[in-house]
């Protein structure tokens, strides 16, 4: 029993056995501007999507990864952040964000190499489901805060380089796109 995902236009077959590989779309995929859609059903298959999330974040060497960075169109991150288990986000739902804020550097496995400032509020209150369809609330502060807000803000289309200034974002984007161009060189 096999279920059929189209991703990043392609269609994905996702069983116990197969789990296709993930590819870390970058800057420039217009996977990353678009919302996810809900998962509708969180069966079994998302315990091996849920792996997979997981080892390309490790792969990449990231503390987070959200569906749309590979693809997959749906609402779900995974984070793991030293010190603490992986963790899967299915559906997940903002609750609170603290008014206190916090100015941090961020990166981005889709934007690799560009690390900047992002304020940020300190703490969230988050509530998803996890990858056995269990639900869960989780108050979380500091750099897990921040991990949470910066991959829900994927499954909401919007990059951290968005939440710059418009002159920040501006030599960004040069800087990506001289870095590109020396690589074609």
């Amino acid at each position: 029993m096999y279920e059929k995902r189209k991703t990043n236009g392609l269609v994905l077959r996702f069983d116990f056995l197969y789990i296709c590989y993930m590819h870390i779309l970058t800057l420039g995929n217009e996977c990353l501007k678009e919302k996810a859609l809900p998962v509708k059903t969180i069966g079994p298959e998302y315990i091996g999507i849920s792996e997979e999330l997981i080892n390309t974040l490790h792969e990449g060497k990231g503390i987070g990864l959200a569906g749309p960075q590979v693809g997959l169109m749906e609402r779900i991150f995974a984070i793991h952040i030293e010190g603490d288990i992986p963790r899967i986000f299915i559906n997940p739902s903002l609750i609170e964000t603290s008014q206190e804020t916090l100015k941090l550097e961020e990166g981005c496995l889709s934007i690799p190499g560009i690390y900047t400032d992002v304020i940020r509020p300190r703490s969230v209150k988050i509530q998803a489901w996890n990858e056995k369809g269990r639900p869960f609330t989780l108050e979380a502060d500091g750099i897990m805060a921040r991990v949470i807000l910066h991959e829900y803000d994927h499954l909401e289309g919007i990059l951290f380089i968005d939440r710059v200034s418009v002159q920040k974002k501006n030599r960004i984007l040069a800087k990506m796109e001289k870095a590109v161009v020396s690589r074609r060189e």
